[in-house]
């Protein structure tokens, strides 16, 4: 209980990694639930880590011009941001329309970027003489020392991305339940989709440049997959998936904190174990009831 008095305190040290890690928490599983829905659950695996490669690239633009980088630490960060979302955008885009098409094996096509941007972004960083440790270490999902204009700019991200949830929930679900539908009765789909892809890469990207890609994998989806076992409705869906995502990342951080882990790992692992139980719970609960 002391180690839990201590995160809570106002003048907690690592207060800003705390905040962020649960607003990342709450957030993320709200854009899953809807990669679920798509069932695009290897896209939001891939994205991570290919807006992790967005960073890597734009923090080694400078050095391929011939030019120092600026070195100030928000403008750094800005810059990162940019090239994030530029990357996420640009594969959300390019796969969507892959599978449009119909050409090839989605599933290939997700492991390949994958991999590959996994290997880029490690080469990019490890030959950027100027990039600093702390991005490497935010590649492997060590989350570093946050500070107050990382969490705000995570927190107006998030904001305005759960504002457009809430307002265009019902054409989000439409066209993600029955595009054909949503198609025959006039809704632009082709538009809702765009806006959905949108916040789905400011989400990504904004996470990936606060905590990297394999927290941001992780609350991405295992919490809409957990919720997913227990939700009636839609409803609960999001309620459940936000609310176990915001839980694990706290009792993540307060267990890794207590016993000297890293977070990143610490939490993918409680959101895999949380993930377990609840679909031994799910099965002896449809044992219970319905016994064959």
């Amino acid at each position: 209980m002391e180690t839990l008095k201590e995160i809570l305190a106002p003048d907690f040290l690592l207060r800003n990694s705390v905040y962020t890690s649960v607003l990342i928490g709450f957030a993320c599983p709200l854009v899953g639930v809807f990669l679920v829905l798509r069932r695009l659950v290897f896209m939001g695996v891939a994205l991570p880590q290919i807006s992790s490669t967005g960073v890597a690239v734009a923090l080694s633009v400078p050095m391929w011009l011939g030019a120092k980088p600026d070195h100030a630490e928000h403008s750094e960060h800005l810059i990162a941001f940019a090239g994030s979302m530029f990357f996420s955008l640009a594969a959300i885009f390019l796969l969507a329309l892959a599978e449009r098409r119909g050409r090839g094996l989605p599933e290939g096509r997700l492991g390949t970027a994958y991999v590959v941007a996994s290997a880029a972004s490690i080469l990019l960083l490890a030959k950027n003489r100027y990039a600093e440790v702390g991005w490497l270490d935010l590649l492997k999902g060590e989350i570093i020392t946050i500070d107050n204009y990382d969490l705000g700019l995570t927190a107006v991200t998030f904001a305005v991305v759960l504002t457009l949830l809430v307002l265009f929930h019902k054409e989000f679900l439409f066209v993600s339940f029955d595009r054909a539908m949503a198609a025959t009765l006039g809704k632009n789909v082709l538009l809702w989709d765009i806006l959905i892809y949108l916040l789905i890469g400011a989400t990504v990207s904004i996470s990936v440049l606060s905590v990297g890609p394999l927290i941001s994998f992780g609350f991405l989806l295992i919490p809409a997959l957990t919720a997913h076992l227990f939700a009636r409705n839609m409803k609960w869906f999001f309620i459940l998936a936000s609310v176990i995502g915001g839980a694990v990342a706290f009792f993540g951080f307060w267990l890794a904190y207590q016993w000297d882990w890293p977070v990143g790992p610490t939490d993918v692992v409680l959101l895999g174990v949380v993930y377990l139980l609840a679909a031994v719970v799910k099965s002896f609960w449809r044992w219970f009831v319905h016994p064959k």
